[in-house]
Formats: structure tokens, sequence, C-alpha cells
């Protein structure tokens, strides 16, 4: 191998070795994150939380994460269908685990359904109608941010669905959970638990965060003040809809980073997976034509080397 053949491989290792690193630097910058608003929690007289040592967390998370990955190809190969759902009062985490379930899967394989309010005509359809419009086919994972059990929750505390409405949803869905799993989902339920203190200490850094303040809608606020009634919900919800076809996992949340990961633990123990054989990847060799000549790019059209 000559000298310039052995720059160029070190020159794409150290290439190579810095895209690997900056593919960790996500989950490090959404942890720093985590606890940039300590100084303000302080000044507030809140203690900033004590979590799990970061080394360890971040080990963990990539350890589990790399076995989502091998999940996702086990659902894709055996055409598996599996729904999760994640269901908890505002600001119990649910979303900063769903991000790192999917952070590293392929979206056209994981996807996301966080539904918005419904609408005119969509409260005028059979209640489930615009969920099932969600579902995954064979060989996807669908995640849903909110569920069905909206209904249980914050349309029953909030009075948006009537008193016969609400009863309804009881008496269907178990049946219609039964239905799903007898159409071959997977069918996977979460609640993530927090603390009173914890909710407030949450939505005291979301009030004082510019970067988080959208997270606080007039919803939030007054769930925060029907504090009680959402428990009662709650309760109803866990003790009518929790069936041995469709079990209820409660998640304990007030430490954010011991939620993701028993929670993403628990989630690959319930669904069987095994190693799937991925053929060996074989980069083509570049055609090179003596006619083609790149085209040099507009300076006009660069973006400003600002960093």
């Amino acid at each position: 191998m000559t000298d310039n053949a052995n720059l160029d491989f070190a020159e794409q290792a150290s290439r190579l070795h810095a895209d690997i690193l900056d593919s960790f630097d996500e989950e490090l910058e959404m942890e720093f994150d985590d606890v940039r608003l300590d100084p303000v929690l302080k000044e507030l007289g809140h203690a900033a939380p004590v979590d799990m040592d970061r080394r360890l967390y971040l080990r963990e998370l990539l350890r589990l994460q790399s076995e989502l990955v091998k999940l996702q190809e086990w659902v894709v190969e055996q055409k598996l269908k599996v729904v999760v759902l994640f269901e908890g009062r505002d600001a119990a985490g649910k979303g900063g685990a769903i991000k790192r379930i999917t952070q590293r899967l392929n979206p056209r394989v994981c996807r996301v359904a966080a539904l918005p309010a419904p609408s005119e005509r969509e409260r005028s359809q059979w209640y489930f109608q615009r969920y099932v419009a969600h579902l995954p086919a064979a060989g996807e994972l669908v995640l849903f941010d909110r569920s069905w059990y909206n209904r249980a929750g914050v349309e029953r505390v909030m009075g948006f669905c009537t008193d016969d409405e609400y009863e309804e949803f009881y008496r269907s869905v178990p049946e219609f959970e039964r239905m799903l799993i007898r159409s071959g989902i997977i069918l996977v339920k979460y609640w993530f638990s927090i603390t009173d203190e914890e909710q407030y200490r949450r939505f005291l850094m979301r009030i004082h965060d510019p970067l988080k303040q959208w997270k606080l809608s007039p919803m939030d606020l007054e769930s925060r003040r029907r504090w009680e009634d959402y428990t009662r919900a709650k309760e109803e919800m866990l003790s009518r809809t929790h069936t041995e076809q469709a079990p209820w996992w409660i998640v304990e949340a007030d430490d954010k980073k011991r939620a993701r990961l028993n929670c993403i633990q628990h989630l690959l123990m319930q669904i069987p997976y095994g190693q799937t054989k991925q053929p060996e990847v074989v980069l083509p060799a570049r055609v090179y034509n003596a006619d083609y000549l790149r085209s040099p790019v507009p300076q006009q059209m660069l973006v400003p080397q600002f960093f």
C-alpha cells in the first residue's frame, strides 16, 4: 500500500469515527438540555433532581437501543404488527421515552402517532375510527403518544364528552382491544406515573425555559389545577381497562433516565425476538467517466461559514 493510500485510509477511518461520535452526541445534547435549568430551579427554591450516573445511563441506553434495532429487524422479517400506547399526566416524560425508542430506528418501520384534537367531522365518527387509520401494517411498529384513552382522561375531566359517551367507551374498549389482538396486533400499554411534586417542578422548568414554553398549553395549566380529578379518572381507567389480554404497565417516572431505561427494557421483553440474518453489504465501485466535469457551485448560493 502506498503512502498516499495509507493517508487516504487513515483519513476515511478518522471521518468514520467522527461520524459515529456525532451520532452519540445527539443524546448528549439532550442530556445537557435536561440539566440546563438546574440553577433556575435552585433560585426558585427547588433542588435539582438526583439522577442516575450519566455515564452509566448513556452506556445502558446505547445497549438497549442496539437491541431495539434488532427488534425492528425482527418485526420486519416476521411481518409483526406492534402497537405501543404511552399515557400519563402532562410532563410525565412520555415524549422523552418515545424519542429515545425511535432515535436510532427506521421511521418507515417505527413511527409515532400523536393525534391533535378531533375535528368536527371526526367527532361525528365512531370514536375509535381516527385511531384505526394509524394502526400498523405487517412489519410496522406504531407508538401512540396518547391514544384512544383520551376519552378516559382529558375528555372526562374537562367535560369534552357526555356521561353516555364515557360509559360507551368503557363498554367498547375491552372488545376493541381484543379485536386488535385477534387480528394479530401485539398491544402494549404504558402509564407513566409521576408525583404531584415532580409535575410541579417540571412545570416550573417549562415556565422559566424559553425553549420549552411552547410545551405549556392552557390545557396543561388547567390539568395542574385539577390534579385530583385526573387521579380519579386515571384510577377508574386502570381498574376498568386492565385486562388479561391487554394489561396496563406502570412506569415510575419521577427519575426520567431510569424511566426511559426501564420502559425500553420492559418493551423488549414483551416481544420475543431473535437475530435476523443480514446480507453482506458490499459497496460497489464508483463509476468514473472521462467526459464528466463537475460544475462549480455559484458563490452566492453557498451558506456563509458562520462557524
